[in-house]
């Protein structure tokens, strides 16, 4: 790990490389002091322990601290760019998480996994049966009719086959046990945090999303509005001007995507009721009504998130609009 400090007139009073064993032991013999890191991996782990021994630890985005890097790519070159980075009044910084913030963050990583682990089995499991003359419909009820239709006719496939079958249907029921189990421990704790059951009474938030931005934001007043969270978030069109010229582009997908998913899948189920006349989908109703559905959900994502950041910002609950 580099190491490079400076004093407040910039001079160098540090200049060191410490390997992992020696940070903790080399701070402790500080005084408190200012420590810029880069947000990648262990970070914020190395985060909470300097702040434990009383330093002011600061959080940077690697692509927020890269542009300061006057040439190559080394240790110290890195070390001396954070150093100039974090003293720069305009530079946006990553809220420290906690210990239980980045456990429950871990159980959506996990779930994520998960999800992605049962597409790939339910896909091999649908494409080999169809080389048998077995196939499925699309959805979760087309997975249970394959499997109730190869129970009954597997007879007719050879050995190997019903063998290779029967431990991808053995794989699929065990994930989507666990997967079962993730998301209830996901429900217990979005119930239990105050947070995530204000940010549930938006339309759009259901648990999942609700404790993945109450775990993932732990300080809102880091972003200064709503329409800069959704930007961190990626829902904001990618700016392409010049010469004077406003040329706005497609959503740049920047920031989180697990929960800019969760918030376009959440408006897309918003706008599958957007013809039932109720103040929370009149929005919706009316943009639909000259866009087509997935560009509306995805302004309708835009909005949910602004609300979001609104509703933890100022520790209050959702309240509808009254209907005109």
């Amino acid at each position: 790990m580099g190491n490079y400090g400076i004093d407040i007139q910039g001079k160098v009073l540090v200049r060191k490389a410490l390997r992992r064993g020696e940070v903790l032991p080399f701070f402790a013999k500080l005084s408190p002091c200012l420590i810029g890191m880069e947000a990648c991996a262990t970070a914020h782990y190395w985060a909470r322990e300097l702040i434990r021994l009383g330093h002011t630890v600061k959080l940077m985005p690697p692509a927020y601290v890269k542009p300061y890097v006057k040439r190559g790519k080394t240790d110290a070159a890195d070390a001396e760019a954070i150093a100039e980075a974090v003293s720069r009044p305009t530079m946006r910084f990553v809220a420290v998480k906690t210990v239980d913030q980045q456990a429950v963050l871990m159980l959506h990583k996990v779930r994520d996994l998960l999800v992605r682990q049962r597409t790939m089995l339910i896909n091999a499991l649908r494409s080999h049966l169809a080389e048998f003359g077995i196939v499925a419909a699309q959805g979760p009820a087309g997975v249970k009719a394959v499997i109730a239709e190869f129970h009954a006719d597997q007879v007719s496939l050879p050995e190997l086959a019903r063998s290779a079958i029967r431990r991808l249907i053995g794989q699929v029921e065990e994930v989507a046990e666990e997967l079962k189990k993730a998301e209830a421990e996901i429900v217990a704790w979005c119930r239990s945090d105050a947070a995530s059951r204000r940010l549930l009474t938006i339309p759009g938030i259901g648990p999942i999303t609700a404790s993945a931005i109450s775990a993932a934001v732990p300080d809102p007043t880091l972003f200064r509005s709503g329409r800069q969270f959704a930007a961190w978030l990626g829902l904001t069109p990618r700016p392409h001007s010049s010469g004077g010229k406003e040329r706005l582009g497609r959503i740049s997908k920047q920031g989180d995507g697990a929960i800019r998913r969760l918030l376009v899948i959440g408006a897309t189920s918003v706008i599958r009721l957007a013809r039932q006349d109720t103040p929370g989908r009149a929005w919706a109703k009316r943009l639909l009504e000259r866009k087509p559905a997935r560009v509306v959900s995805v302004a309708l994502a835009n909005k949910t998130a602004r609300i979001a950041w609104a509703v933890l910002a100022r520790g209050d609950v959702y309240r509808a609009a009254p209907a005109a």
